[in-house]
């Protein structure tokens, strides 16, 4: 993918993550991975959660409905043994439970939803966006989608020349 994480992966943590994800599944355990979008806490909290699979989610989410989602997964049996994102749609109620939503994904051990239903679900989600290019192939990391149709620079720098230390600086990682 051409997002700006996934491009870039900054000390490679993508690759660390999907080992421990990887470990997890593999331990026997019932467990449930999720992965959530942008976390931007100026995005409204207390959002309706959009849930997919595939690594196809784009989009923000508040901290606190990531937050809720956790505990929420504790006590919903339709997440277990399944590894999904999630974003939150602004302006629109949470419904009542997860539930009925995460039924509908599928089991990591059935392998996952279809390529067809990947691109489909992509497809959906791009037009969640917020902004006008909804491009996330043309985003620097650290820029968001609003400087991106503004034409402005985002904190780590141009796209192709982040400056990926810094953001590791912002959020105390220890190098």
């Amino acid at each position: 993918a051409e997002i700006p994480i996934v491009r870039l992966n900054p000390f490679g943590i993508l690759d660390i993550k999907a080992e421990a994800e990887d470990k997890l599944r593999g331990s026997g355990t019932p467990y449930c991975i999720f992965r959530p979008g942008g976390l931007n806490d100026s995005w409204p909290a207390g959002s309706r959660p959009v849930f997919s699979q595939g690594d196809v989610a784009v989009g923000r989410i508040n901290r606190v409905d990531v937050a809720k989602i956790l505990v929420d997964c504790l006590s919903t049996p339709e997440a277990t043994g399944k590894t999904f994102e999630g974003i939150s749609a602004a302006g629109y109620p949470p419904s009542k439970s997860i539930g009925p939503a995460l039924a509908r994904l599928s089991l990591d051990a059935e392998g996952g939803p279809s390529s067809e239903a990947v691109l489909a679900t992509y497809g959906v989600l791009q037009q969640l966006l917020p902004g006008e290019k909804q491009r996330p192939d043309q985003l620097a990391m650290g820029q968001t989608y609003e400087q991106l149709d503004r034409g402005e620079t985002g904190r780590l720098g141009e796209r192709g020349k982040e400056n990926v230390a810094a953001a590791a600086d912002d959020v105390g990682v220890t190098r």
